[in-house]
């Protein structure tokens, strides 16, 4: 219980909790669009989803400085590939809670005299650039990885007994790439936290694809992957140990 209530007292943790909430919502609308018998509960999951949204944009009022605080922080990483991508993240993130804010400031008619739709596609091509250079980071951490693992002697000799224990997959597959699969597999699997974080962002990438129109797919697919990047972000914030850093 104790756990339950310090998560629920950060704003990230009430954030994550909207979030799953807005894309479960978003979800169940998609997959019951078509049952004449339950156009009342769909009207209430919309009704619950736009709440969610809301609610989810005051919460987000103070992170673009965050962002920018984190950006500073990571202009002084000595890993200079780590530094760019981490710093373009967090700057890109901070224009993103801008665009965010400014929209919550128009829903609430704080500001009128703006062009919502063009503040939304702004806020849609920051957050997919924030959410690129993150997978960026996630790519080059796993390079790293699979450097080191390859160099380890007793990895080599896990990886050949492998190979050798498979003679009929390798008549079916080139050598080289069962080889390099193990060794991304076996990779992401001593280091769940870039696993957890790639998994997050490529999910987290179909919104913002799905906005722009970059690639179209639908609601169900976009309410499925924030549902599941959602639940990964209530995991790594609940459990820090899973949470890449820095």
């Amino acid at each position: 219980m104790d756990a339950v209530v310090q998560f629920t007292s950060q704003s990230q943790g009430r954030d994550r909790i909207f979030r799953a909430t807005q894309y479960a919502c978003a979800l169940s609308v998609y997959l019951l669009r078509n049952n004449s018998e339950r156009k009342d509960l769909v009207a209430k999951l919309k009704s619950l989803e736009t709440n969610m949204s809301a609610g989810r944009k005051l919460f987000r009022l103070g992170n673009t400085i965050n962002s920018i605080e984190a950006a500073k922080r990571t202009m002084q990483l000595s890993d200079r590939v780590l530094s760019l991508c981490l710093t373009a993240a967090n700057a890109n993130r901070a224009l993103y809670f801008i665009c965010d804010n400014v929209l919550w400031a128009r829903n609430v008619g704080l500001i009128r005299d703006i062009d919502k739709e063009r503040w939304s596609l702004n806020a849609s091509r920051c957050y997919f650039l924030s959410l690129v250079t993150s997978l960026t980071r996630d790519v080059y951490e796993v390079i790293q990885l699979m450097a080191q693992k390859a160099r380890d002697r007793h990895f080599r000799q896990k990886m050949e007994l492998h190979l050798n224990e498979s003679p009929e997959v390798a008549e079916a597959v080139i050598p080289q790439l069962d080889a390099f699969l193990f060794l991304l597999l076996e990779s992401l699997r001593s280091h769940p936290a870039v696993a957890l974080d790639m998994l997050k962002n490529v999910c987290d990438l179909f919104i913002p694809l799905d906005r722009l129109g970059i690639y179209q797919s639908n609601a169900g697919v976009v309410g499925l992957c924030g549902l599941l990047s959602s639940v990964i972000g209530i995991v790594t914030l609940a459990q820090p140990k899973l949470r890449l850093r820095p």
